[in-house]
């Protein structure tokens, strides 16, 4: 892996973006479906959602808004377009299936924001960036499921609407730990910085002390 950086970096890539002064943590589809030993889109990623859940209390603790995204369909799928048609899985999704909930121990607070999509990106038809242009959100600390799908969509959006992504590494997880490397290693060449959850942590307390 070494040699593969030194290739990319002499190539130029792989530059730095840096943390920026109003950051909002993006929870991406934290879902039963993706959690639930039993279910069909199961990860097998239960220290990442760990991770999610240090990293959203981190963040109230700091006052750093916590924003969710979840996916819905309607029945049969329409608003979901090639997307449905290509992911039969996605079915899990429409109105009403149980599996599309959030899981009891990563809850949405009350005042908290739910952004719901029909496409990878949580960018993709919702108002999540005039959200975060409103709330003068500069940086966008993205965790979730999968990395692969959701996160890696979302974090090259959040790059071309302006606002710094930082990727939580062991906040996000995939069903393959190849596919999980690869992706992390394209975003942090090219699209995002990659954190881990401590630095990200540490970011986070340091923020109301200055």
């Amino acid at each position: 892996m070494s040699d593969l950086h030194e290739d990319y970096s002499a190539a130029g890539f792989g530059g730095e973006i840096g943390f920026g002064d109003r950051p909002a943590v993006i929870l991406i589809d934290a879902a039963k479906a993706y959690i639930e030993p039993d279910a069909p889109l199961y990860v097998g990623s239960e220290d990442a959602f760990q991770a999610m859940i240090a990293l959203a209390k981190t963040a109230r603790d700091n006052n750093v808004p916590v924003i969710f995204t979840r996916v819905e369909f309607m029945p049969g799928g329409a608003d979901g377009g090639l997307f449905y048609q290509k992911v039969q899985a996605l079915s899990l999704f429409q109105t009403g299936q149980p599996l599309a909930d959030f899981d009891d121990r990563l809850q949405p607070l009350e005042n908290e924001i739910i952004v719901t999509k029909q496409y990878p990106s949580a960018f993709f038809g919702t108002s999540l960036a005039s959200t975060l242009n409103a709330m003068r959100v500069d940086s966008c600390l993205l965790a979730g499921f999968s990395t692969s799908g959701c996160v890696r969509a979302s974090t090259l959006d959040a790059l071309q609407y302006g606002f710094r992504p930082i990727v939580v590494t062991d906040a996000c997880g995939d069903r393959d730990p190849q596919v999980q490397s690869a992706n992390l290693f394209d975003l942090e060449q090219k699209y995002a910085d990659l954190k881990n959850l401590s630095e990200v942590e540490a970011y986070l307390t340091a923020l109301t002390r200055s």
